[in-house]
């Protein structure tokens, strides 16, 4: 038995210490946002925050994250998420849609410490976030119109 702190709430879950933590959070807790892309982390589709890090849950094992708190798509924080999402419509990002949890949670970390972030450290934040349907520039521009909307709303 071992306690996570995964959105906000304390959870006792049952398994192995070895457990990805990707497969803690869909199997044992349910939350089925954090999607399983590549398995070797990689792919990005996995992406959460770990004490506001982002981090591949495909690799973390449950026994790395002791007293770290987790936070998954449907955790972030709800003006965060929304303002990063309310851009990914407006600049259309979405296409098939696998990739957007793992995307939105590397921009949402990215715009905690860059408010203002140059097209470098956007593409450093979201190296490994892979999307097969190839919309690399809209979730650039998207970031930027994120960051925009932040600015302004402050």
């Amino acid at each position: 038995m071992a306690t996570i702190l995964i959105n906000g709430q304390s959870r006792e879950v049952a398994a192995d210490p070895s457990t990805p933590l990707l497969w803690v959070i869909r199997d044992i807790v349910g939350l089925t946002g954090t999607k399983f892309g590549c398995g070797i982390a990689q792919c990005g589709a996995c992406t959460v925050h770990l004490d506001g890090v982002p981090v591949r849950a495909c690799s973390t094992l449950l026994s790395s994250v002791g007293s770290k708190a987790v936070t998954t798509i449907e955790g972030v924080a709800a003006s965060d998420a929304q303002v990063v999402q309310q851009a990914w419509i407006e600049q259309q990002v979405p296409q098939c849609g696998y990739c957007q949890s793992g995307q939105i949670m590397s921009a949402v970390a990215l715009l905690e410490q860059k408010p203002s972030p140059t097209d470098a450290d956007i593409d450093a934040a979201m190296q490994g976030n892979v999307c097969r349907c190839g919309t690399y520039l809209r979730i650039r521009a998207a970031i930027h119109r994120a960051a925009e909307m932040k600015r302004a709303s402050a």
